[in-house]
């Protein structure tokens, strides 16, 4: 199943990018619905210093931050830096899970910012694919509009 999400920012794309590539950003964008933590010894690793190709460990979601649901064995397929980067990682409910943000200039100090998920159930979840896919695409939407704020706010 393919999700996009597309919108855009009021903010330079090198604001963005210094925002969305660290867990802060990336927690900001997914509160108050959830948190993912970076593993154990690699709280510091950001998007772009996340070694390119090499699986960083379990990102464990928590509901609402507190109740851990699922995992995100994070791996950063490629980088693009200041503009992207694609994720291609496997959870505990999915076997595949591929995120591909980047970041475009549009001009007067705006960046259009685009999400490409691609995931796929694990077999037993498989008939929860089209109420995942609505799942996913309420919760990139909502990442969205807290992206927005947080420029709009700044």
């Amino acid at each position: 199943m393919i999700v996009e999400q597309l919108s855009t920012v009021d903010a330079r794309v090198e604001q963005v990018w210094a925002r969305v590539v660290t867990p802060e950003g990336i927690n900001d964008e997914l509160r108050p619905w959830m948190t993912m933590s970076m593993p154990r010894g690699a709280e510091d690793l950001t998007v772009d210093t996340v070694p390119v190709g090499t699986p960083v460990g379990r990102c464990w979601m928590r509901l609402f931050g507190v109740l851990p649901f699922d995992y995100d064995h994070l791996t950063i397929a490629e980088l693009w830096p200041g503009r992207g980067f694609h994720e291609e990682s496997t959870m505990l409910s999915m076997r595949l899970w591929r995120h591909e943000r980047t970041l475009e200039p549009d001009g007067d100090g705006r960046t259009v910012v685009r999400d490409r998920i691609t995931f796929e159930l694990r077999a037993p979840l498989r008939v929860l694919t089209p109420v995942i896919a609505v799942g996913v695409r309420a919760l990139f939407g909502h990442r969205h509009r807290r992206l927005q704020r947080h420029f709009a706010e700044h």
